[in-house]
């Protein structure tokens, strides 16, 4: 514990408040002002849900590490950009977490899907031992590609927030392959639609009282995950003002990244500086109390987040947007397309209406969208790899 408040006194001595700027602050989508909103801004920063090492939670697999410090800080991040699409699918963008007040059981949900213990969908547990399959042995360092792969995988095990998780391969963003996977014909709008109620008011597993059209309404909830490597060594500049951009979208989840071989969430930005949530502080693992209620302040960071400048970001990141429906996807495309228009901007990836031809051809960046080739797609993404070599193409 000493560390944790050794952490939350430094960082509050550096990081007491945002410069005093004209800039706006854009955090996941909200633009905010520094004179007349910085209440609104910490409160929508200690929101998210903040998940960081913890140490004496239940040994992995039974005999594995009982802590992730030094190893798990990427798989932490993990955790959290997609606990923020939990959040948008369940609680919905405007949620707030207020310190002492009991919250609605979709939120304490949530939060348990993440939980250190082997039976959370999301937990460090699940994402270690699934990483295995992906040719990473438990308590080794994950790229951004990885996590997210790991993460696709567990989602088809979570019933109740029912994701359509997709993950744009070769630096391309396929709507028709999209649309297929969120098409699929679902007999009910999802959990946030459909309040527990007795099994006899329900059609179908749905009220009924909810109208036809929602009822078969044709599109799971898109988790859309993009894994980029902006650069060889270092972010090139061309890709700062995209990047930006991407914190605008109010489908935005963030961006999973950091500095080589140091695991950031990254949630927003003001001038030239990310603003981050970081996963390097070490907490005890968190026991449910004895009315089964869980403890929950220190997965909320309660001091003003940790900005970095934009030139130091490791060119290897992960992009996040969540579409609740259809509408949410189309107004996405429309999004990134006019993104293509700004000047000095360069997109970082492409939006294509199908998956191009040449997508068959065996060339040295045909990176296949299949995960069991995550390991191979390491090398590209990741910069862990220390045998990173420069392919004169």
């Amino acid at each position: 514990l000493s560390l944790a408040t050794l952490t939350y006194d430094t960082l509050r001595f550096e990081y007491e408040d945002f410069p005093e700027t004209k800039e706006p602050v854009w955090i996941l989508g909200r633009k905010y002002s520094v004179f007349t909103e910085k209440e609104e801004i910490l409160l929508d920063v200690t929101s998210r849900l903040w998940f960081t090492y913890r140490k004496n939670f239940p040994a992995i697999g039974g005999t594995g590490p009982t802590s992730d410090t030094g190893w798990g800080c990427m798989l932490r991040c993990g955790q959290m950009i997609f606990a923020q699409a939990l959040v948008c699918r369940h609680l919905g963008r405007d949620w707030r977490w207020i310190k002492g007040k009991r919250q609605m059981d979709n939120y304490y949900n949530v939060l348990n899907a993440f939980i250190d213990k082997k039976d959370s969908y999301y937990s460090i547990h699940q994402i270690a031992q699934m990483g295995v399959g992906e040719g990473k042995s438990i308590g080794q360092w994950y790229g951004p590609n990885t996590v997210a792969q790991v993460l696709k995988k567990l989602a088809t095990f979570d019933t109740w927030s029912s994701l359509a998780v997709h993950i744009a391969m070769d630096n391309t963003v396929v709507m028709e392959e999209i649309r297929r996977l969120c098409q699929s014909n679902v007999p009910c709008a999802g959990a946030a639609a459909c309040p527990a109620l007795e099994p006899d008011v329900l059609y179908n597993g749905c009220p009924e009282d909810v109208g036809l059209r929602e009822r078969l309404t044709l599109w799971k909830p898109l988790v859309l995950l993009i894994p980029l490597r902006l650069g060889l060594t270092e972010i090139n500049e061309a890709y700062i003002e995209t990047l930006k951009h991407c914190f605008m979208m109010p489908q935005s989840l963030g961006v999973i990244g950091g500095k080589p071989n140091s695991a950031h969430y990254f949630i927003g930005y003001v001038g030239e500086e990310l603003i981050y949530l970081d996963p390097h502080t070490t907490q005890p693992a968190v026991e449910p109390g004895d009315s089964g209620c869980l403890p929950d302040e220190s997965f909320h960071c309660q001091h003003p987040p940790c900005r970095m400048s934009i030139a130091e970001l490791d060119p290897s990141i992960a992009v996040g947007f969540f579409c609740n429906t259809e509408a949410d996807f189309n107004d996405w495309c429309q999004q990134i397309k006019k993104l293509s228009l700004v000047r000095g901007a360069l997109p970082m990836f492409e939006l294509v209406e199908r998956q191009p031809s040449h997508f068959s051809n065996p060339d040295v960046l045909n990176l296949t969208p299949d995960s069991s080739d995550a390991d191979r797609l390491e090398r590209f993404f990741d910069s862990e790899d220390e045998d990173f070599e420069i392919l004169s193409l």
